[in-house]
């Protein structure tokens, strides 16, 4: 069969956005966080306080990091040597799940049981050591309500879980319980972060001029530095939850795919770019070009990026994923359109992402120049989807001119862990 270009036409302008759209969209962030700092209630930016600032990086000594941000927990012994330099000295890492043999995440499961497994872990990374002071940092990546750097509630589980008795609790009074019935009076919880400010810390640590933190993966978040200029206030870290950014214009496939969704009308941005969405949308537009609109052909985002790098002649790794995936023999000229909607899509995202970091340089700028500056990055699609980074830097300069010049992006994969622990050193302040 052969695809209708028109059709075809229509559907990468619904996926093109341009260089004056993309200026709106930044102004609109840039709009929205100057809400938020005034009140919270009339931005779609959530605001959070992390009630932490940057390291100096000349932070020292041996903590422990709690990385629980899904099903799979770690615990990291992690020496911190100044200068930026750190050691993972040990590293403990085990499902809270294992099908039929136990399950800390499911309806039957306490927050007793899952915080003594917790524990458990921490007793491994001390190798049983239960005199040697440790503090103890904890990237808790579920939506909290924060009242300082201690003190975090679990608002609401996501991500599957379902354990009783953790919600409307502060998570690190659960964890220091468990340490003390595990014996371990000797560690003491003392910061709780998100994993975006984490990747944040973990960056400004290694490396001067980082301000601004992202995760560009499955899921999409972003927080910065807020220096809080014309006030009193300590300059801190605020996670926007921008996934959640509403001041966008979705196009009519992604207005039915948010009806669709377990909650419509909630995460517009993340909806347009993250990796967990991207698969489906490209299947939905894949299927108005076969003629088949509604059907759900289960596309994932490392599908797409098996697209785009299909180089072959005759286009034969598209043609092989698409048979798979829809039932249709595509020829070489339908192999290409679906090899250029793969690369509409992730261009749109990186185009969507990047207006976002912008809106939050220039908000850091006030009336100024831009300051030189590194985006710290962690996330499967930034780091392996072909046409994100380059297309992150494209618009960066689209936006910002010659200014674009001073600014970079820069991978922080293992931020969850590091940056607990210099949170952990941070505490003591």
């Amino acid at each position: 069969m052969a695809f209708d270009k028109n059709q075809f036409d229509d559907i990468i302008r619904e996926f093109t956005v341009d260089g004056g759209r993309l200026r709106e969209i930044a102004a609109d962030f840039r709009y929205d966080l100057q809400k938020g700092l005034e009140n919270p209630a009339e931005s779609s930016l959530r605001m959070l306080k992390s009630y932490v600032g940057l390291p100096t990086g000349a932070e020292t000594g041996e903590y422990l990091a709690l990385d629980f941000g899904g099903t799979n927990v770690r615990v990291l012994r992690i020496r911190l040597e100044g200068n930026g330099k750190f050691e993972v000295v040990r590293k403990v890492a085990k499902p809270l799940k294992v099908e039929g043999i136990y399950d800390f995440i499911g309806e039957g499961s306490t927050a007793e049981q899952m915080f003594d497994f917790i524990a458990g872990l921490v007793d491994e990374a001390v190798d049983g050591d239960h005199s040697t002071k440790y503090l103890l940092g904890h990237t808790f990546s579920f939506p909290s309500e924060q009242t300082n750097l201690y003190n975090a509630k679990l608002i609401i589980w996501t991500k599957e879980f379902a354990t009783s008795g953790v919600e409307g609790q502060v998570v690190n009074d659960l964890l220091k319980a468990a340490l003390h019935r595990q014996g371990l009076d000797n560690v003491e919880p003392t910061a709780v972060i998100n994993d975006t400010v984490a990747v944040l810390l973990a960056a400004a640590y290694k490396q001067p001029d980082v301000y601004i933190g992202s995760i560009y993966a499955t899921g999409h978040n972003t927080c910065y530095l807020e220096p809080y200029a014309d006030s009193a206030e300590q300059p801190m870290i605020l996670n926007l939850e921008s996934g959640g950014f509403m001041k966008l214009i979705p196009n009519r496939l992604d207005q039915e795919f948010d009806q669709n969704s377990e909650k419509p009308g909630e995460q517009r941005l993340e909806k347009m770019v993250s990796g967990r969405y991207m698969g489906e949308l490209f299947g939905m537009a894949l299927a108005e070009l076969l003629q088949e609109k509604g059907r759900s052909y289960g596309f994932t985002s490392i599908d797409m990026s098996n697209i785009i790098l299909d180089d072959s002649a005759a286009r034969s790794k598209t043609a092989e994923i698409v048979a798979a995936k829809t039932g249709h023999t595509l020829e070489k000229a339908d192999c290409e359109m679906v090899q250029q909607l793969a690369q509409a899509l992730v261009i749109r995202s990186a185009r969507l992402v990047t207006a976002s970091y912008v809106g939050i340089i220039w908000q850091l700028a006030g009336s100024g120049k831009p300051q030189k500056q590194h985006i710290a990055i962690d996330g499967s699609v930034y780091e392996k989807m072909p046409l994100a980074k380059e297309n992150i830097l494209r618009a960066l300069s689209e936006l910002l001119g010659e200014e674009a010049a001073d600014i970079d992006t820069v991978l922080e994969n293992g931020g969850s862990g590091l940056g607990a622990a210099i949170a952990a050193a941070m505490s003591q302040k």
